[in-house]
Order: structure tokens, then sequence, then C-alpha cells
């Protein structure tokens, strides 16, 4: 399920989605603003080309909305039945949780609204060779 060919892995290993081999982002995680979401333009394995067409990751946002709703209410019900907080420190969690995983969000939602465009392709980076 979490092996090469999936979109699982290209997901959680931050792959290109076509060849699994490539890095989708040009830098590791970190919290730099400026540096969290910059990707790579083409695939430096397969060459596929990241940026399909302008504005492509426009949908993202979509995926990173779903990602946030289901954190906060996650977030929520844990302080609130599980450790008993009030309302307001419940939001407060809520806001911490959001400001700390926003890049893991941002970076997670970029990668899953390109696996739902391309798949898997083990002769990609063959095909590549060869050209």
């Amino acid at each position: 399920m979490f092996g090469k060919g999936s979109k699982l892995y290209s997901i959680f290993n931050s792959k290109c989605p076509r060849c699994h081999e490539g890095d989708f982002f040009k830098y590791k995680l970190n919290f730099n603003p400026k540096k969290v979401t910059e990707l790579h333009e083409n695939c430096p394995k397969c060459n596929l080309k990241y940026m399909m067409e302008p504005s492509f990751f426009f949908g993202a946002m979509y995926v990173n909305y779903a990602i946030a709703v289901a954190l906060f209410v996650a977030v929520f019900i844990i302080a609130k039945m599980f450790i008993g907080l009030s309302i307001l420190q419940s939001f407060i969690a809520i806001i911490v949780v959001s400001l700390l995983f926003t890049p893991i969000t941002l970076r997670l939602s970029r990668i899953i609204w390109i696996n739902f465009f391309v798949s898997y392709d083990k002769d990609a980076k063959k095909l590549q060779a060869e050209k």
C-alpha cells in the first residue's frame, strides 16, 4: 500500500507522481515561508513538468481547506472531550496547531493535488533517458 508505485508512496515521500524517484519540492520541510512550497519546475529524474498549466496548484487550496478542517475538528474533539479544556482553551489549541502544521498541510495539499492528475509509470525514467 505504501510501496513504490502507489499514490501514497508519492504523497508521503514527496516524490514525483510519475517516476516516484525525483524530489517534488526543492527544499526539505522547513518553516521559511519563501521555501516551504517551492517546487522544481520539472522532475529531476523523468522531466515531468509539475506546473502543467498556469495556476495549476490553485485547486490545491481546496485540498488544503479539507485537510485543515479535518485537523481542526480533531484538535477540538481531543481538547474538549479527552483533555477537558474549555471552549476558549480549545480554540487556542486549534490556533496553535494551525500555526505549527501550516507548512505541512501546504506541502501535503500540493502533492495530493498533482497525484489526482498524474499516475505512476514505471517506464517514465527509461523513456526520458532515451530522448
